[in-house]
C-alpha cells in the first residue's frame, strides 16, 4: 500500500513538473522589438536637433545685435578683441623698472582740419599715453615702403622721441597719420604692417564736411597771412587767438563744390575699405565734441586705465556757418535740396 501510494504521488508530481516545463511564456516578435527601437532612435534625433537649432538661433541673434557697434570689435577669426601686449627693448635708453609692463600700439588715421589736432592732445593728457604727432608730415620719411616702415619700428620700439614722449613708462605708443601722406599709396603693406604688429587703428573723421573745408581754406591763407603777430598757427589757445583767426571768411567755390564735398567722402571711405582688416574703431569730431564719455570708449579700447582727459586747444569756426563764409548765399543755394544740405545747419553747440 505504502509502495503504491508512494507511486502514485511520484506520477503525480512527474506531471506537475512536467506541466510546469511545457509552460513557456511566449515569445516577443522580432518587428515589436525593431519598431520600438527605431521610434527611440527617431525620437532622440529630434532632441537633439532642435538643441542644436537652438544654439545656432541664438548665436546668430548675438551677432547681428553686435554688429552695430563702433567699439573694439571681434576680429574675423572670432578671437577676443583685446589689444596686443608688447614689451618693447629700445636701444636708446632703459626703460628701467617699467620694462616688464606692456605697451599698446595704435595709429590715428585722419584727414587735415578734423580734429586730430584737438583729439591727440587729449590723448596725450593721459599720464601713460606717447602719441607722436605727424611723423609723415616729412616726405623723406614716406617715400617708399621700406622707408615708412623703419619709421613705424623706430615709433614702436619707442626710440622716437618728441615733446609727447613719456619714455619708458608708456602704455600706449602711437601716431598721427593722415590719409594724404602715404598711407593711401601703400595700404595693403601698411594694413598688412599693423596687423603683424597688432597695431589698433583709430579713424577719426568729420561728419561736416562743409566745416572741414572752411577750416582748411582759413588754414591755407593764414600760412602766408600770419594774422597772429607775424606767426602761423593751426591750433590756438585762447578766444582772442580764434576771434582773430576767425575774421577771415573764405570764399567756396560753389560751381565745383559738390564735386569736392563727394571726393571727400569718397577718399573716407576708401580708407575705412582698405583697412576694415585691422583691429580698428571710428570716431567722429562732431560726437567728440558732443559726448565726452567717447573718450572712455577710446581708453578701453586701448586697454588703458579710465583718466579725464583734458586740452588746452580752443575752437577756432564756432557758431553758424553763415559767419564763416564770404559767399554764403551762393554756398546755401548750391547745397539746398542736395544730399549736403544737412551741413548748411549748426551741428553742435560750441
Amino acid at each position: 500500500m505504502n509502495a503504491l501510494s508512494s507511486l502514485c504521488m511520484f506520477r503525480s508530481d512527474s506531471l506537475v513538473l512536467n506541466d510546469i516545463l511545457v509552460i513557456k511564456p511566449p515569445k516577443k516578435s522580432p518587428l515589436l522589438l525593431r519598431m520600438l527601437v527605431l521610434i527611440f532612435s527617431m525620437v532622440c534625433g529630434v532632441f537633439i536637433c532642435s538643441v542644436c537649432l537652438k544654439q545656432i538661433s541664438t548665436h546668430a541673434r548675438t551677432m547681428l545685435m553686435e554688429l552695430p557697434t563702433e567699439k573694439p570689435h571681434r576680429n574675423r577669426l572670432g578671437l577676443t578683441d583685446v589689444p596686443w601686449l608688447h614689451y618693447p627693448n629700445p636701444v636708446s635708453f632703459n626703460r628701467n623698472e617699467c620694462a616688464r609692463s606692456p605697451v599698446r600700439f595704435f595709429a590715428i588715421l585722419s584727414n587735415q582740419r578734423s580734429g586730430s589736432g584737438w583729439f591727440e592732445t587729449l590723448l596725450n593728457s593721459h599720464i601713460n599715453v606717447s602719441s607722436n604727432g605727424e611723423i609723415f608730415s616729412v616726405r623723406e620719411r614716406r617715400v617708399n615702403v621700406s622707408t615708412i616702415v623703419q619709421t613705424l619700428d623706430k615709433v614702436y620700439n619707442l626710440d622716437w622721441f618728441s615733446s609727447a614722449s613719456k619714455n619708458e613708462c608708456s602704455a600706449a605708443v602711437g601716431l598721427k597719420w593722415m590719409l594724404n601722406q602715404g598711407l593711401m599709396e601703400h595700404p595693403k603693406e601698411v594694413a598688412d604692417y599693423f596687423n603683424r604688429r597688432g597695431v589698433s587703428v583709430i579713424f577719426l573723421f568729420r561728419r561736416n564736411l562743409l566745416r572741414r573745408m572752411v577750416s582748411m581754406l582759413a588754414n591755407s591763407y593764414d600760412r602766408y597771412a600770419k594774422l597772429l603777430s607775424g606767426a602761423h598757427k593751426s591750433h590756438v589757445h585762447s578766444t582772442e587767438e580764434a576771434d582773430t583767426l576767425s575774421k577771415y571768411k573764405p570764399i567756396i567755390n560753389s560751381t565745383s563744390l559738390l564735386a569736392d564735398l563727394k571726393d571727400m567722402e569718397m577718399r573716407t571711405a576708401k580708407a575705412l575699405e582698405y583697412f576694415n582688416i585691422t583691429r580698428h574703431m571710428i570716431l567722429y569730431y562732431e560726437d567728440l565734441i558732443r559726448n565726452r564719455t567717447k573718450l572712455k570708449d577710446v581708453q578701453e579700447f586701448l586697454g588703458l586705465p579710465q583718466m579725464e582727459l583734458t586740452s588746452r586747444q580752443v575752437k577756432i569756426h564756432r557758431g553758424p556757418l553763415s559767419d564763416h563764409i564770404k559767399n554764403w548765399d551762393d554756398v546755401n543755394n548750391t547745397l539746398q535740396g542736395t544730399a549736403y544740405e544737412s551741413f548748411l545747419q549748426a551741428d553742435y553747440s560750441s
